[in-house]
């Protein structure tokens, strides 16, 4: 018999009422949409600054612009194919990812990646975004950095609160703007690009640490890939929504990632104390153009933050808490919101090292989390597992694989600034594979120790 929990109250397609409940699953009767609808819900939060960056850092790091474009397509095509996986949850069960999660991790054990992924994305992402939203505004409008930066995180919060209907019409509505004024600057960064320079640092090591951040880019988004699909019809094909989040996460995030690397072999600088990169990337192309960029970065990070911290609220409640409050979700969104901007404002005194930093830092959490939901699916091959969602069950082996793989990947591999492990240590070009190694790790002790459970529940 299941015990899944519904989402009571009234909400259907309404745009501007606040979304009631949380973690709930979606009823029937509520579930609307498209799947195609996904591409955009995908696509519109990478067509902005922190991705054209991201993609910068590959020759900042000394690679060739042919070698940072293939870490660009490489890392990102590894986390928009568990985009397509984990999206077909959402219209199958119709919670939020990391409800799902509980099959293989149990309902407290499911308690470590939901903190984590609490503070990492709902509160380090929406900073990271908020810090190039404000320096647009900025540059845009001459206010200061710091009311800059108020400004855009109360829309962004806005936005959030009132809940999914509004974030999806959000995402529609603005990608056009974002496709055209980035894709035309784009065209233009590459015409004043020097594409044939030599790489300055040893192969692969800068590569692995830039495939690193690049993954962790785009791999952020997988814990929240079925909160956009879980109101979704069952009667939805669930691939089809699947390839539509999978192709926006990678056509938005590889192209702005290209772009940001062109742009660094046109001029475009790192950030650093008193620097602007957001200005030097507008200053490539004609004034006028220029401040419709800014315009398009501010809404860009509208666009991945109002994802951020309303997937942050549904992170926080999928640890348990229930206070019983009607609209408890859209209460800690203003809760993750508010750490946010004061994250966002101390990272904006070292932007360039704080971000590169938190790229490595999410790959590392994620892929454990990843390699641990893999192998629960290999092993359940297709089975539901509606009937674990809301259960008082634990599964041991979920924690224990994700725990030691995290913690053993970062021992041996990490290569931070702050902590070089054992064999990064030993040979200084290995680079970073923490990600890819917590991944195998977790997957296979997961395979283990979880088996026998997983063949007992069937």
């Amino acid at each position: 018999m299941s015990e899944i929990e519904f989402r009571t109250g009234e909400y259907g397609e309404k745009v501007l009422a606040v979304e009631p409940g949380g973690i709930e699953a979606i009823p029937a009767k509520d579930r609307h949409g498209k799947g195609s609808s996904l591409f955009a819900v995908w696509a519109s939060p990478n067509l902005e600054f922190a991705t054209i960056y991201v993609g910068a850092l590959g020759v900042i790091f000394g690679l060739s612009f042919t070698q940072a474009v293939i870490g660009i397509i490489v890392g990102n095509a590894l986390g928009a194919y568990a985009q397509y996986v984990l999206t077909q949850d959402g219209p199958k069960y119709g919670v939020p990812q990391l409800v799902v999660s509980r099959a293989a991790f149990g309902k407290l054990g499911n308690i470590f990646p939901s903190v984590t992924n609490w503070i990492a994305s709902g509160i380090g992402w929406f900073a990271v975004n908020s810090v190039s939203g404000a320096f647009a505004l900025a540059s845009l409008t001459h206010m200061s950095n710091l009311l800059s930066l108020l400004i855009v995180v109360i829309v962004q919060m806005a936005v959030a609160f009132i809940g999914h209907n509004l974030v999806q019409k959000v995402e529609k509505y603005l990608m056009p703007y974002l496709v055209v004024v980035f894709g035309i600057t784009g065209i233009i960064v590459l015409t004043k690009a020097h594409l044939g320079g030599a790489s300055e640092w040893h192969f692969p090591g800068a590569w692995l640490v830039f495939l690193g951040a690049v993954y962790g880019y785009a791999a952020g988004w997988n814990p929240f890939a079925a909160d956009y699909a879980r109101y979704l019809p069952a009667t939805e094909d669930p691939k089809a929504a699947g390839r539509s989040a999978a192709l926006g996460l990678f056509g938005a995030a590889a192209i702005l990632e290209i772009f940001g690397a062109a742009a660094v072999t046109a001029g475009m600088h790192a950030y650093g104390p008193g620097t602007n990169p957001v200005a030097d990337y507008t200053s490539l192309m004609p004034s006028w153009l220029g401040k419709l960029v800014l315009l398009g970065i501010v809404l860009g990070s509208i666009c991945a933050n109002a994802l951020n911290v309303y997937s942050g609220s549904m992170s926080l409640l999928a640890t348990g808490i229930n206070v019983g409050i009607g609209k408890l979700r859209a209460i800690t969104t203003v809760l993750v919101g508010i750490l946010g901007f004061f994250l966002a404002n101390w990272a904006m005194g070292s932007p360039g090292n704080n971000l590169e930093n938190f790229l490595l830092v999410m790959a590392y959490w994620i892929g454990p989390w990843l390699g641990v939901i893999a192998a629960d699916k290999i092993l359940r091959k297709g089975a539901s597992v509606e009937r674990f969602l809301f259960a008082s069950r634990e599964n041991p082996a979920g924690p224990i694989a994700f725990i030691l793989g995290t913690v053993l990947s970062i021992w041996l591999f990490s290569n931070q600034f702050k902590y070089v492990g054992y064999f990064p240590k030993h040979n200084g070009n290995l680079g970073d594979i923490t990600f890819l190694v917590g991944f195998v790790l977790s997957f296979a002790i997961y395979f283990v120790l979880g088996a026998k459970k997983v063949k007992s529940e069937k």
